[in-house]
């Protein structure tokens, strides 16, 4: 297990800054899961997203909207049109992040690429400050 702040906004409103979590390793992805990784340019900065592509499938951004396998995803946590367009495959053992305040930031899969799972976290817990 391992704790986590939120300490900016590209998950708000789900997330806030100030929100705390616990958080395991992760290792079965599934779509809608908020996780923690290393920056891939910075390890010593970690990033929190949600995952949007599951491995082996193909993810596609046109139009402000997401398409998983060639169907437009229902994704109810995006706070705005997902833009830059674009086109990934998703490697096995990675998967497809996005923030859900897709127009506050691009640091997600959009310009970091598929994510390895390993090394990961998943959020299982939120906590208030003061406790544990």
């Amino acid at each position: 297990m391992r704790r986590f702040v939120i300490t900016e906004e590209s998950m708000s409103p789900s997330l806030n800054p100030g929100d705390r979590f616990l958080a395991r390793r992760h290792r079965r992805p599934r779509r809608g899961t908020v996780v923690f990784f290393p920056h891939p340019h910075r390890p010593d900065f970690w990033l929190v997203k949600r995952v949007i592509g599951l491995p082996g499938e193909p993810v596609t951004i046109r139009d402000g909207r997401v398409w998983i396998n060639g169907t437009t995803l229902e994704d109810p946590w995006a706070s705005s049109p997902t833009e830059p367009g674009g086109s990934w495959q998703i490697p096995q053992d990675h998967v497809f992040v996005l923030s859900d305040a897709r127009h506050r930031t691009r640091a997600d899969s959009r310009n970091l690429g598929p994510v390895p799972i390993r090394g990961s976290y998943v959020a299982r817990m939120r906590y208030r400050s003061g406790t544990s």
